[in-house]
């Protein structure tokens, strides 16, 4: 082997290994995302049954149901649609009706939604940023701070 055909070898070595390590990251990357959805959105969207999602919005009021142990039914609306929500776990001690919420988990063939976690806004300033949006594009969110002015 002369010395360029050497260089030659090593180099594509080095290439062949970086493009394995891209394309095993690429491959992690696309089996932990979940893409952010708001009920209406989700209605009109063609998710199918066990992909991994975010659902955020407000808990519809009135609709909270604690069942044995720590099961706990409720349903998520931005003021058009609702979708109907499962979680099992302990929930966070904000977790209450009309407060902004969302949850992560997998939507069933029925079209319900059952959550593996469940985060709640923190204080009565804050609000996630995509339930935000989605809420103030639908106008059904308002900004806390305009309200007190």
């Amino acid at each position: 082997m002369t010395r360029k055909q050497k260089r030659l070898a090593v180099i594509a070595g080095g290439v062949s290994f970086i493009l394995a390590a891209v394309l095993i990251v690429m491959f992690a990357f696309s089996q932990s995302i979940a893409y952010f959805y708001m009920p209406s959105d989700l209605a009109k969207a063609e998710v199918s049954p066990g992909t991994r999602i975010r659902l955020g919005g407000l808990v519809e009021e009135g609709s909270v149901v604690r069942g044995e142990g720590s099961k706990v039914s409720f349903r998520v609306t931005d003021g058009g649609e609702s979708v109907p929500v499962s979680y099992t776990g302990i929930l966070p001690d904000l977790f209450r009706e009309g407060q902004g919420v969302v949850t992560e988990g997998t939507l069933t063939p029925a079209r319900a939604f059952v959550a593996d976690s469940v985060l709640a806004k923190h204080d009565e300033n804050y609000m996630p940023k995509e339930v935000a949006d989605g809420l103030k594009q639908k106008g059904v969110w308002k900004d806390p701070k305009e309200a007190t002015r």
